[in-house]
């Protein structure tokens, strides 16, 4: 990696943290410079504009959910074993300070068109289209009842996320991980074959 790479990958992981706490409409390049100790002018550089910031900002959190929870999960054993994984990894990627950047935008952007919610937008139909496919990994491998629906596991699979996410952050509920493992058990025992 560069150094002109590497100073970009600082600036976004800072730009990703200031998201996950002051908000998408928080977040500028002035912000930024003051969070980096960069200038604005070298900042705008590389960014252009505050819209062009939070799509990149989105695009990074991408590329590290993937490599942080979807591509862990999809190296274990297929069926139950990588719906568990891909669980767990999500639970892990909730608790990280600020929590998750996926979620604030969503609740921050759900009434803001534009492309910063459009691309929120397609980032959740592609999370809800990969737990439904690892769902559909447990009904190939005989681990889930063949009239199991994965579309509504995930869908009930991500609320429990989502809830997780709000009791944890919002709430401060120090049971916020045991009570969403207990619901993940109990959907788990519901389609198991």
């Amino acid at each position: 990696m560069s150094k002109g790479e590497a100073t970009r990958e600082t600036i976004l992981d800072t730009a990703s943290r200031l998201a996950r706490t002051v908000g998408f409409g928080g977040m500028s390049i002035g912000t930024l410079a003051a969070s980096t100790d960069l200038s604005k002018s070298g900042l705008y550089a590389h960014f252009r504009s505050k819209e062009s910031l939070q799509l990149q900002v989105l695009e990074h959190a991408k590329t590290r959910f993937l490599d942080e929870v979807i591509v862990p999960a999809l190296a274990t054993r297929r069926g139950e074993p990588r719906v568990r994984a891909l669980f767990d990894n999500k639970l892990r990627w909730n608790a990280q300070p600020g929590g998750c950047i996926f979620n604030a935008a969503a609740i921050e952007l759900d009434d803001q068109p534009g492309p910063v919610r459009d691309r929120t937008v397609r980032y959740q139909l592609d999370w809800l289209d990969t737990l439904a496919e690892v769902c559909r990994t447990g009904l190939a491998e005989g681990h889930f009842r063949p009239d199991a629906d994965p579309e509504q596991l995930a869908f009930e699979l991500d609320g429990v996320l989502l809830s997780h996410h709000s009791c944890m952050r919002l709430l401060g509920d120090d049971t916020a991980e045991a009570r969403s493992r207990r619901a993940f058990e109990t959907l788990l025992a519901a389609v198991r074959a």
